[in-house]
């Protein structure tokens, strides 16, 4: 064994499966295959002479020595990533330019960027907004972020990014002054209106039976961080993607009054230049360990 290189990916493969307990949740972390970490996992469980993980139907757990050796390496490899970090902060600044629309960019890409940056000190993260298709966007990008599989340009590698919702979104204090304890009471409350998304409500309405008064009041705005907005300072009612109201939901700002009232939504895409440096499938990586929202 001493001669033999010390298997670095199935580590991560093994401490992602262990976080976890799960080889399902480990593949969807690293983007990659179920059969991959399980490959890995099984490369490095021959390195070490002994297993791991008790296989189970749907179920994996952390063997003595298993366990043991995620406790031990675990502090390793931060330390090995604090190392990375501090000779990074040093090198030459590289970049990578990602193209996205408004509403995601203010209220899913810029709150997450933090951990990006934090983790990557020698790599610029240069974000660009566009309305546009991606086939019509300014660039050059190394990223695009859309919703959907349609028009993307066939230069970029097109891969699945973040599933999505729409659901409806309210200040607490809103409810509290107005309660919404079922779908006919949203009649009393203003309704408020994304010039991006407007079809939402009528979509909303078919799915639910919702009777919605033409008098009844509406604030319009051009895009979804606005309408988000405008619904944590109480101004009304709001339906909005989980992945932009995430933040807000997870805070208190926002509450739903209807969990049950969901509507599903095209899934995220990345679109990745043919031309795009490490930096970007770096990014990529990122990208794909923060995508779950609730």
């Amino acid at each position: 064994m001493a001669d033999q290189t010390l298997p670095l990916n199935a580590i991560r493969a093994f401490m992602a499966a262990a976080r976890h307990q799960s080889f399902t949740l480990a593949a969807l972390e690293l983007n990659v295959t179920h059969g991959a970490i399980s490959r890995q996992i099984k490369n490095l469980e021959t390195y070490l002479g002994m297993p791991l993980f008790e296989r189970r139907i749907r179920q994996v757990l952390l063997t003595e020595r298993g366990r043991q050796f995620f406790e031990e390496a675990s502090p390793a490899l931060e330390q090995l990533g604090a190392a990375a970090r501090r000779v990074m902060q040093h090198a030459p600044t590289r970049a990578v330019s990602i193209n996205v629309r408004p509403s995601f960019a203010v209220r899913w890409l810029i709150p997450h960027l933090s951990g990006f940056v934090e983790r990557y000190p020698g790599i610029e993260p240069q974000v660009a907004t566009s309305v546009a298709t991606v086939a019509r966007a300014p660039g050059p990008f190394d990223i695009a972020i859309r919703r959907g599989e349609t028009n993307w340009p066939e230069t970029l590698k097109l891969q699945r990014f973040m599933e999505d919702e729409l659901l409806l979104v309210a200040s607490p204090q809103l409810l509290k002054n107005t309660p919404l304890p079922d779908i006919q009471a949203i009649g009393a409350h203003t309704l408020l209106l994304s010039h991006s998304r407007r079809s939402d409500w009528d979509e909303f309405k078919r799915l639910t039976g919702m009777k919605r008064s033409r008098r009844q009041p509406t604030l319009h705005f051009d895009h979804v961080h606005f309408v988000l907005q405008a619904a944590v300072d109480g101004l009304g009612l709001a339906l909005s993607p989980v992945s932009l109201a995430d933040n807000d939901l997870r805070s208190g700002r926002l509450v739903c009054p209807l969990p049950g009232l969901r509507m599903p939504l095209a899934p995220y895409y990345l679109g990745v230049s043919a031309q795009a440096g490490p930096e970007a499938q770096l990014f990529v990586r990122w990208l794909s360990e923060n995508r779950v929202i609730t």
